[in-house]
C-alpha cells in the first residue's frame, strides 16, 4: 500500500520549493510557463529516484539539468529547422505569376528584398496575417514585423519606377 506520509511529504516540499525553483528556472528559459514546466520535470525525475525531498541542493541540480536539456534540445531543434529551410529556400523559390512587365518588376523587386522583409511581405500582403501573427510565426515581437515591413516598401518604392 502507498505511504501517505511519503505523499504529503512531496506535497509540501512541492509547495514550499517550487517558487524558488521556477525561479532559478527562469535564468535558462524566457517563459515562466517554461520554466514551471521544468520544475515539474525536475520533481518528477526527482521523485522516481527515491531521493529525500530534504536533499533540496540535489533537487536543485536536477532544475538545472532539466533546464539544460531543455535548452539542449531546442537547440538541436532549431538547428534542424534552419536547415530544413535553406534547403527548401535553394530548392523552391516562390515563382509570381508575371502576367506583364509591372508583375514582373515587382516580382524581381520582392525578390532583391533581405529575406526578414521578403517574409514579411509576402505574409503581410499575399496572405494577409496580421503584425501579431507574423511576429508569433518569426519569433519576434510584433513592433519588429511592422518595422521590417515599413523598410520593405520603402525599399521597393526606391527600387520600383511608376508606370503610366
Amino acid at each position: 500500500m502507498e505511504n501517505v506520509a511519503t505523499h504529503e511529504d512531496w506535497k509540501a516540499c512541492f509547495c514550499q520549493h517550487a517558487p524558488g525553483l521556477v525561479l532559478f528556472a527562469r535564468q535558462w528559459v524566457r517563459t515562466s510557463a517554461d520554466a514551471e514546466d521544468i520544475v515539474q520535470e525536475a520533481f518528477v525525475r526527482f521523485w522516481r529516484k527515491q531521493h529525500s525531498p530534504e536533499n533540496r541542493a540535489l533537487l536543485f541540480a536536477t532544475v538545472r539539468s532539466v533546464a539544460l536539456d531543455l535548452l539542449r534540445r531546442d537547440s538541436r531543434r532549431a538547428r534542424r529547422e534552419v536547415d530544413a529551410f535553406l534547403e527548401t529556400e535553394q530548392t523552391a523559390a516562390p515563382s509570381f505569376s508575371v502576367d506583364n512587365e509591372s508583375q514582373r518588376a515587382l516580382a524581381d523587386a520582392v525578390g532583391r528584398l533581405p529575406r526578414e522583409q521578403r517574409e514579411v511581405v509576402v505574409m503581410k500582403i499575399w496572405n494577409e496575417l496580421t503584425f501579431a501573427d507574423i511576429g508569433t510565426v518569426l519569433g519576434i515581437s510584433q513592433n519588429t514585423a511592422a518595422s521590417r515591413y515599413r523598410y520593405a516598401l520603402s525599399t521597393l518604392k526606391r527600387n520600383l519606377v511608376p508606370y503610366e
